[in-house]
């Protein structure tokens, strides 16, 4: 048997061809129907076949516009509209996402190959972002984590972020403001937790990150509004730390990439075709290696689709990567196998609550992390906060839709507030919306990295949270894997897909 956590990479293993086969379909399997529902059936196959004869018209009609269009070489005239903004059929790279991630990759990819050296393509499903995790996200950025890599990567985004105009100013246009507040990040820690944190400044001082330590007499005197009991130590961000406008950095991404000749593509990817190749191991036992042929894109609102051959395809469709991940046939053999290791990401709904508090902190309130969860901190200057926390694994709230649980900051969040800044107490909420985190049940850390079945397919995805933050560093990495061959500027080497194979967890204690 060729088994998953034996696994130790491709060289390691001897393999032979045993030729090309066909991707296999899929399908339903069939199902035992009572004799009382067949009269049902048949109605139902009746509209099946109708819908079948309008997605077929449909189709007509796109090859009836092309081949007119055709016959009108000089004339831009069309007496039937079709779809907008259809991707072209051929491309380089195909990236699936159009969020932060994405647009950051697009960016780099243009940025660092000749200007038109490269065909990328951006598929986003939802443009208006009205779902989308990087505009739903509080918008924070920090060095305060444990793992060297992480500490890094936003030390490299902090210097990226401070010279933004530098990078995706665009000319003729305004300049960018991502609205960065500098207030910084401030880590509780309970008496349990303290050496935790003692370890985690420790790392994060060697690797450059200008943090420090308070005592709770350090704490209290700095900021006298906190309520220090439980509170056994202190960590603070002295620079590079605060938080930003999310859309405000997605927009200057996307248009920098845009202008440097990327195309952005209304519409869902609904299929991969793939080409596999059939191998086996020295034991025997058969292995798929597959590669992506072309995307299937589907137009909104439209029967129409479009196919768009690819080199390369990037997996960055953040919470949805998974299902993503599935078109290409990740995660979908024997559960002990190698093809049937899932990319472990998974939409997590997480609440946002903006309150006012008249005599709450001033201008010098951090981002607060309490040792219980809970978060908060400055939205303006008229008294306004937003915060959450992540609820008990078994409390998870439905994924389904974006509805916001206000009992659960009534009964849950308000207490560990108000507990921390007894002015909280007279708080009142204002409004709130939910957003989902592209959670990674394994470790709850960034995938990064090409899949070892999958040879042309990377995936930047599973940020748990601090995607946006990491977003330049991301975006840097993929570019260089794919045009350099390797990592260049940071060794990201860490959060590839083999550690899921091989059972080694890449953990990160500092999960907010």
């Amino acid at each position: 048997m060729f088994l998953c956590r034996g696994w130790r990479g491709v060289p390691g293993v001897s393999l032979r061809p045993r030729g090309t086969i066909p991707t296999p379909a899929r399908g339903r399997s069939g199902l035992g129907v009572p004799r009382s529902s067949h009269r049902a059936l048949s109605a139902t196959a009746g509209l099946l076949k109708q819908d079948d004869f309008f997605r077929e018209l449909d189709r007509e009609f796109v090859k009836f516009h092309k081949k007119l269009k055709e016959s009108l070489p000089s004339s831009d005239w069309s007496p039937l509209a079709p779809t907008a903004e259809l991707p072209p059929e051929r491309a380089d790279i195909v990236i699936v996402g159009g969020g932060v991630i994405g647009w950051s990759i697009a960016y780099w990819l243009k940025q660092k190959s000749r200007r038109d050296a490269l065909r990328v393509v951006v598929v986003e499903r939802d443009p208006t972002y009205t779902r989308a995790s990087t505009v739903l996200s509080a918008g924070g950025i920090r060095q305060q984590f444990s793992r060297p890599e992480n500490i890094l990567m936003s030390l490299y985004s902090a210097q990226f972020l401070r010279n933004i105009n530098e990078h995706l100013g665009v000319a003729n246009e305004d300049p960018i403001d991502i609205q960065f507040n500098p207030s910084g990040y401030l880590f509780l820690a309970s008496e349990e937790g303290a050496h935790i944190l003692h370890d985690n400044y420790t790392v994060q001082r060697e690797h450059g990150a200008q943090v420090t330590l308070l005592s709770v007499e350090q704490l209290k005197k700095k900021f006298p509004w906190i309520s220090t009991h439980g509170v056994a130590l202190a960590s603070y961000g002295l620079e590079n730390e605060g938080w930003l406008d999310p859309w405000s950095l997605l927009n200057a991404f996307r248009r920098k990439a845009i202008s440097l000749g990327a195309f952005a593509c209304h519409g869902e990817v609904t299929e991969l075709k793939m080409s596999v190749r059939e191998m086996v191991t020295s034991d025997g036992e058969p292995v798929n290696f597959g590669r992506i042929k072309s995307v299937i894109v589907q137009a909104p609102n439209s029967l129409e689709t479009q196919a768009v051959e690819s080199a390369i395809v990037i997996n960055a469709a953040g919470a949805w990567s998974s299902q993503v991940a599935e078109l290409a046939g990740i995660g979908i053999g024997h559960p002990d196998s190698l093809e049937g290791v899932k990319l472990p990401i998974e939409p997590k709904k997480r609440y946002v609550y903006v309150f006012h508090c008249p005599d709450g902190p001033g201008l010098d309130c951090p981002m607060l992390i309490d040792h219980t969860g809970a978060y908060f901190r400055r939205e303006g200057f008229g008294g306004n906060y937003i915060g959450g926390m992540s609820p008990p694994e078994e409390e998870e709230p439905d994924i389904s839709d974006l509805e916001v649980d206000h009992d659960f900051f009534q009964q849950k969040l308000w207490p560990l507030l108000a507990n921390r800044v007894p002015a909280f107490e007279s708080l009142k909420v204002k409004s709130a919306w939910a957003g989902y985190y592209d959670y990674n049940t394994f470790d709850q850390n960034g995938v990064l990295g090409i899949h070892p079945l999958v040879n042309n397919m990377y995936i930047a995805a599973g940020f748990s949270g601090h995607g946006l933050q990491h977003s330049p560093s991301v975006g840097r990495a993929i570019a260089e894997l794919i045009l350099d061959g390797d990592f260049q500027t940071l060794d990201l080497s860490a959060f590839s897909f083999r550690r899921f194979c091989t059972g080694e967890p890449v953990l990160e204690s500092n999960i907010v």
